[in-house]
C-alpha cells in the first residue's frame, strides 16, 4: 500500500497537465497522445461545428478511459452516450477500436443504442402542444425581429436548432451574392439541404429538404444573421427556458396529426428509416408532397400566432 501511495504520488507530481484537476479518490486524466492534432483536424472536417467541439472536448478530458472505461457507469445517461460516442471515434482514429470495444465487453459497458421504453412515455406524457405553443408566443415578444424570423423557420421546418441557424444565415448570404436559387427551389418551395453537404448532411444526423412558403424566404433575406447564443442570454436574462427542440417534436406531431405518413416527416427531418421498402421501394412525388406539406405548414403558423 506504501508504494502505491508512493507511486501515486509520483504520478501527481509529474503530470502537471493534470494540475488543479487532481482530486483526491479520482484518477486525473491524461492528455490524448500526440496525434490529437490530426485527429481534431479529421472531426472538424467530418462532423459539424458544434458536434465536432463535443467530441474533442470529451476525448481531451476522458481519453484516459480508452484504457479502463469502469468510469463510464458513474455518468448520468446523455453525458455517458456523448463520451462513449466520442471515445468511439478517437480509438477509430487511432486504430485501437478493437481493443476498446474488447475492454467495454470486459468491463460490461454496454456500447450500443439502448431502447429506453418508459422514458419515450413520459416524453409523450409531458409534451404539451398547446404548452409549448405558450412558450413559442412568450418567447417572440422578447427576441429580436431576425430572432422571431428564425422561431418561426424551426417551428414550420421542424429542423434541428443547429441545422435551423445554418439554413437561415445561409439563405442570407447567398441572397446577398445573388445565388440563393442554388438552394431555394422557387417552384417547389423546397430548401434543398442536400446540396450543401458539408453542412447538413453528416454521419448520424441529416437534414435533406424543407418546404418553406416564398413568404418566410422573402422573410428571412431581410434579416440579419443570428447565433444561438444571442437568443440564449435574451430568454436567459427573462428566466425563459430554451425549448427549440420540442417545436421539432410539435412540427412532426402536427404534420402526421394533419395527414403526413410517417416515413414523410422522417423524411423532412432528415431521417430514412432502416427499411428495405423505404430504402429500396417507396419513391415519393416531392412535388405532390410538397403541396400537402405546405398546406399543413400554412396551418400551423395559423394556429400558433
Amino acid at each position: 500500500m506504501v508504494d502505491q501511495n508512493l507511486k501515486a504520488s509520483s504520478f501527481f507530481n509529474e503530470n502537471r497537465w493534470a494540475g488543479s484537476l487532481v482530486r483526491i479518490g479520482r484518477r486525473p486524466p491524461k492528455p490524448p497522445s500526440t496525434d490529437f492534432h490530426q485527429f481534431e483536424r479529421f472531426v472538424r472536417s467530418k462532423y459539424s461545428k458544434v458536434y465536432a467541439e463535443t467530441i474533442l472536448r470529451y476525448v481531451k478530458k476522458y481519453s484516459y478511459l480508452l484504457e479502463n472505461p469502469v468510469e463510464l457507469d458513474t455518468f448520468k445517461k446523455h453525458k455517458r452516450s456523448n463520451v462513449l460516442k466520442s471515445l468511439v471515434a478517437y480509438a477509430k482514429f487511432t486504430g485501437t477500436y478493437s481493443e476498446f470495444k474488447q475492454r467495454l465487453k470486459d468491463y460490461g459497458i454496454r456500447w450500443g443504442k439502448t431502447t429506453d421504453s418508459t422514458g419515450s412515455f413520459l416524453r409523450m406524457m409531458n409534451n404539451n402542444g398547446s404548452d409549448v405553443l405558450k412558450w413559442y408566443r412568450e418567447a417572440l415578444q422578447i427576441l429580436r425581429t431576425n430572432e422571431q424570423t428564425l422561431l418561426k423557420f424551426v417551428l414550420v421546418t421542424g429542423l434541428r436548432k443547429s441545422e435551423a441557424i445554418q439554413a437561415f444565415n445561409l439563405i442570407i448570404r447567398l441572397w446577398e451574392k445573388n445565388r440563393l436559387k442554388e438552394y431555394y427551389n422557387e417552384e417547389l418551395q423546397t430548401l434543398e439541404h442536400f446540396r450543401f453537404r458539408d453542412l447538413f448532411l453528416r454521419k448520424t444526423k441529416n437534414a435533406f429538404i424543407s418546404f418553406v412558403p416564398k413568404s418566410l424566404i422573402e422573410e428571412i433575406v431581410n434579416r440579419s444573421p443570428v447565433t444561438y447564443e444571442s437568443i440564449r442570454k435574451r430568454l436567459q436574462r427573462k428566466h425563459i427556458p430554451i425549448r427549440l427542440m420540442e417545436l421539432r417534436n410539435h412540427f412532426a406531431t402536427f404534420m402526421v396529426r394533419h395527414g403526413l405518413i410517417r416515413e414523410e416527416v422522417d423524411v423532412l427531418q432528415g431521417r430514412i428509416p432502416a427499411n428495405v421498402f423505404i430504402r429500396h421501394y417507396w419513391t415519393p412525388s416531392f412535388q405532390e408532397l410538397g403541396g400537402r406539406a405546405l398546406r399543413v405548414v400554412d396551418l400551423l403558423e395559423q394556429v400558433s400566432t
